[in-house]
């Protein structure tokens, strides 16, 4: 090979060196364009694949914890924390409050937060107290007597003071309460500020009149409106109506504030209870049937549908979502069964079981069946995924800080148990 020959491929060689801090002008433009989209393709494609792995994980866990939620029966219960309570008198009871727990007795009520503390203690005397509870709000009556306690998470808020004895209550979830009040001749609904004051408005009812005697009344969360069952007399017969109240200011327009009632549904039967669920809907029931209304329409409340129940009626229960009831079981295997209903009255299950209970609540998504001594935990598709006994006296259960923990009140302790 000639020198010449030589000597140019050692050019060739130099020119294709890059010199450190010398301008690499050597390479052409286009290509070093070519290798960054290469690198930035190569490092868009990573991101998207940990993207996806990590929605995939996601994904899974999501659905494990919805089977979970849904399916997962729990076979043991161990205690997290318990306190042990001074009995008061012969009288103690529980209502679920706020997120947490209200506790009564004849001699005064406190709220019990999730681990088990008062957050308040309230004094006072009654012969017969009774409760109702509307979100953050709770109304203590002394039923017979004259006394209505209002108060809200922070404590006491007001006290009203009647006349006449108390036979129910209702209360708002922004604190107006409502008392059923009688004497000798009459009836009467009368309504108190969440300070105690009474507000200038009342509804007087007779069973001979064209309103009738109330048997239940129910405050819808706003308190702008009120549905009540009533008892009249008709033709001789005693029949039944369920009738709606507006107080907000469109509510003047109506007499007496009335904005609706119905009496043909309940041609051959009584409603002893009535409940407003949320702002919108309401339930009536009856001895032989659930009737969901809607107050859409304000002034005019409606009828949604009305589901007719010809077994014996055992337990009704509610939230502001669902309605259920519990009545004896058509077929011979099982002796009850229980229908879980939404607040439009769409009809979520129903199931059949034998189960001696003799309360029933429900909270949230769990519906607890218990007794002194056991309890049964459905969730709202109706799926068992609790059932055990426990080794002290039960008054009511509720549900925990977590998917898995519950309350259990008693008499003399209460105890956060977690479910295995």
């Amino acid at each position: 090979m000639s020198d010449m020959s030589r000597e140019q491929k050692k050019r060739q060689l130099r020119s294709r060196v890059i010199t450190p801090g010398k301008p690499q002008n050597q390479i052409p433009q286009e290509d070093r364009e070519e290798e960054s989209q290469q690198v930035h393709h190569k490092v868009k494609r990573r991101r998207l694949i940990l993207l996806a792995l990590l929605f995939i994980l996601l994904s899974g866990l999501a659905a494990s914890f919805y089977w979970y939620q849904r399916y997962y029966q729990y076979e043991s219960m161990s205690i997290g924390w318990e306190r042990q309570l001074d009995r008061e008198g012969n009288f103690t009871a529980y209502e679920k409050f706020g997120s947490n727990l209200l506790r009564y007795s004849k001699d005064g009520a406190s709220y019990i937060n999730a681990e088990g503390k008062d957050v308040w203690v309230q004094s006072y005397e009654m012969k017969s107290p009774i409760v109702a509870v509307n979100g953050d709000y709770a109304a203590i009556a002394d039923q017979q007597g004259n006394n209505i306690y209002i108060c809200d998470l922070n404590g006491c808020q007001g006290v009203a003071t009647t006349v006449l004895p108390i036979v129910k209550v209702t209360v708002s979830a922004k604190g107006v309460a409502a008392a059923i009040l009688e004497d000798n001749t009459a009836s009467y609904i009368y309504f108190y500020r969440k300070d105690g004051t009474e507000i200038k408005i009342f509804i007087k009812g007779v069973l001979g009149g064209n309103i009738g005697y109330p048997l239940d009344i129910s405050l819808s969360p706003d308190g702008t409106m009120l549905v009540g069952s009533y008892a009249f007399i008709e033709d001789g017969s005693l029949k039944n109506r369920v009738a709606f109240y507006n107080f907000s200011e469109v509510g003047k327009n109506a007499l007496n504030r009335f904005v609706g009632g119905f009496h043909d549904l309940y041609e051959n039967s009584m409603v002893p209870r009535v409940q407003y669920l949320d702002d919108i809907y309401s339930v009536a029931f009856a001895d032989n049937s659930l009737s969901f209304y809607s107050s859409k329409d304000v002034m005019s409340p409606a009828l949604i549908t009305q589901v007719p129940i010809e077994e014996e009626i055992k337990s009704v229960f509610y939230d502001n979502t669902h309605v259920g009831v519990i009545m004896s079981a058509s077929s011979g295997e099982y002796d009850s069964r229980m229908e879980l209903y939404k607040s439009n009255g769409d009809k979520v299950f129903d199931v059949e079981f034998s189960y001696g209970y003799e309360h029933v609540d429900i909270d949230d998504d769990m519906i607890f069946l218990y007794n002194q001594d056991s309890c049964r935990i459905y969730n709202c598709l109706g799926i068992l995924k609790y059932e055990g006994s426990f080794d002290f006296t039960v008054s009511k259960i509720t549900k925990g800080r977590l998917p898995n923990h519950i309350i259990v009140t008693g008499p003399q302790a209460i105890k956060e148990i977690k479910l295995h």
